[in-house]
């Protein structure tokens, strides 16, 4: 087993090196438990060393304050960019959509900017923001209580709101992505939207960056039968594309050599 200092040693090398670094990617490298990471990564932060995020922790962003939602757009950033273009590629002008909070949806957002007369009901008001400056789109934001990092708006409100709806697609970011529990996230509100997401749309998309699978998160939002495609930056373990595969779940990542969406079996 590893020594403390030498996991300190390890996860400083790997932070410096790729700017930021997500738990479950600490784990695999370490040979060690969620737990033991994350305990490395409390002792780690108190000393300034790196700031933590939720999910992972960033090289400190010294003399700049940054809240965690803008500190979470740091991370992954050129996978999040890849998911979002591949995304932008399958959508259609003329679509309407419902898109909820998450650093990778306004990823997806930013690339959706550039499509014509969409209709996208969304929680979160940068990503409204965002789509008004499609030609013709329309865009509606949910009302609620609004969390003070990413503007996203929760609450009986902003559900009652989305079921006024019915959209082609839901796009929905994730937590965790698990092949017995399906889509997971950490916090009770942030489920409950994709949940009332899903349950308005015709097809239910979820955008998350490798780390996110076979993780698994306190809240359960929405079993794998009641997703259709997930687009990711390289695929899963085996465990976790068995389970897509068996659900017919579409899989879609970018193939580095091709720069082509390689597509595992489409519904």
């Amino acid at each position: 087993m590893m020594h403390w200092t030498q996991r300190h040693k390890a996860i400083m090398t790997l932070v410096e090196k790729n700017g930021s670094c997500r738990v479950a990617e600490l784990m695999r490298h370490l040979g060690v438990s969620d737990e033991t990471v994350r305990r490395d990564l409390r002792v780690l932060a108190a000393k300034g060393l790196v700031d933590k995020v939720h999910g992972g922790v960033l090289m400190p962003a010294y003399g700049v304050r940054e809240d965690p939602f803008a500190a979470r757009l740091r991370m992954n950033a050129q996978a999040k960019r890849a998911i979002a273009e591949l995304v932008a590629a399958d959508i259609r002008d003329g679509e309407s959509l419902m898109i909820d909070t998450g650093s990778t949806t306004l990823f997806v957002a930013r690339a959706l900017a550039r499509h014509r007369n969409l209709t996208v009901i969304t929680n979160n008001g940068e990503i409204g923001r965002i789509l008004t400056a499609g030609s013709g789109n329309k865009v509606y934001v949910a009302g609620g209580e609004i969390r003070g990092d990413d503007g996203a708006v929760f609450g009986e409100p902003a559900i009652d709101f989305l079921t006024r709806f019915h959209v082609d697609r839901a796009i929905l970011s994730a937590g965790a992505i698990h092949p017995e529990t399906g889509l997971m996230d950490y916090h009770l509100p942030e489920a409950e939207t994709a949940r009332a997401m899903a349950a308005r749309a015709e097809r239910t998309m979820v955008v998350a960056d490798h780390s996110k699978f076979s993780l698994r998160a306190p809240v359960t939002a929405l079993a794998l039968d009641r997703l259709h495609m997930i687009v990711t930056d390289r695929p899963p373990l085996a465990e976790t594309l068995r389970a897509l595969e068996h659900r017919g779940i579409s899989l879609r990542f970018p193939v580095v050599d091709t720069q082509q969406a390689a597509v595992l079996n489409p519904v």
